[in-house]
């Protein structure tokens, strides 16, 4: 026949689950802070790629605002409206003279 079981092996069988039990646990947080570190390493190389990127776009995006704004504003495109503005506001000078002296 089979002996009843001693209390002592039980406490100690006992202790010895906890000890599992809490080494287990342990490991599962360890893998967890594993996993974050890992995706921090990533997420900062990650940032300073796109840092980097966003560099490189912001200096392209200032080329090409100089380019256009060069290419809108120009001597030649600006040539013809100015003369027709000396133009007319000289005509308008000389009328203003002119109606003025009548005037006066």
């Amino acid at each position: 026949m089979t002996s009843p079981p001693n209390p002592s092996e039980e406490n100690a069988n006992a202790e010895f689950e906890d000890v599992d039990r809490s080494l287990a646990d342990l490991e599962q947080s360890l893998e967890a802070l594993k996993t974050r570190h890992a995706q921090i390493r990533r997420d900062r190389r990650r940032h300073r790629e796109l840092k980097a990127e966003l560099q490189r776009l912001a200096a392209q995006l200032e080329d090409v605002e100089l380019r256009l704004e060069s290419q809108l504003v120009s001597w030649r495109d600006l040539r013809e409206p100015f003369w027709q503005a000396v133009r007319f506001l000289g005509l308008g000078v000389v009328v203003g003279w002119i109606l003025k002296s009548c005037a006066g």
